[in-house]
C-alpha cells in the first residue's frame, strides 16, 4: 500500500512537472511586446509578435516607431487588444481580447507599455 502511494506521488509530481515545462515553452515561443495606443478620445493596449513587427518595418526603427510608421503609411492596422484577465491558477495574465482594426490619426501615439503580468501569445 505505501509502494502504490509513493508511485502515484511520483507520477503526478512528474505530470506537473510536465506540466508546468510545458505551459512554459508555450508561452515562451512567440514573446510579444505590448503597447499603449493613445489618442484624443481614449487609449488601448495592443500586442504583436516578433513576426508581426519585422513584418510591418524590420528592426531599423524602435518597436513604437514601426506601428507609428506602418500606421502613418497604411492608414488602418489589425492588431490584437489585450486585456488582464485570470489564469488558470488565479494569477492574473495580460491575454489576447479580441481583433481591432487601428485608423491612422494626426493625435495618435504609440508607447511600449511594460506589465508584470505573464503576457500570453496570440494565434
Amino acid at each position: 500500500m505505501q509502494q502504490l502511494t509513493r508511485a502515484a506521488l511520483q507520477a503526478a509530481t512528474f505530470a506537473f512537472l510536465f506540466a508546468i515545462g510545458t505551459h512554459a515553452g508555450a508561452q515562451a515561443q512567440v514573446p510579444v511586446s505590448l503597447f499603449k495606443v493613445i489618442t484624443v478620445k481614449d487609449e488601448v493596449t495592443i500586442g504583436l509578435n516578433t513576426q508581426e513587427l519585422q513584418a510591418l518595418g524590420g528592426p531599423e526603427k524602435a518597436p513604437a516607431g514601426i506601428i507609428a510608421s506602418a500606421l502613418a503609411s497604411r492608414k488602418e492596422l489589425t492588431v490584437w487588444q489585450y486585456a488582464v484577465r485570470k489564469a488558470a491558477n488565479g494569477d492574473s495574465e495580460m491575454a489576447p481580447l479580441h481583433q481591432i482594426g487601428l485608423l491612422s490619426h494626426d493625435s495618435l501615439r504609440v508607447v511600449p507599455y511594460s506589465t508584470p503580468f505573464a503576457i500570453v501569445p496570440h494565434n
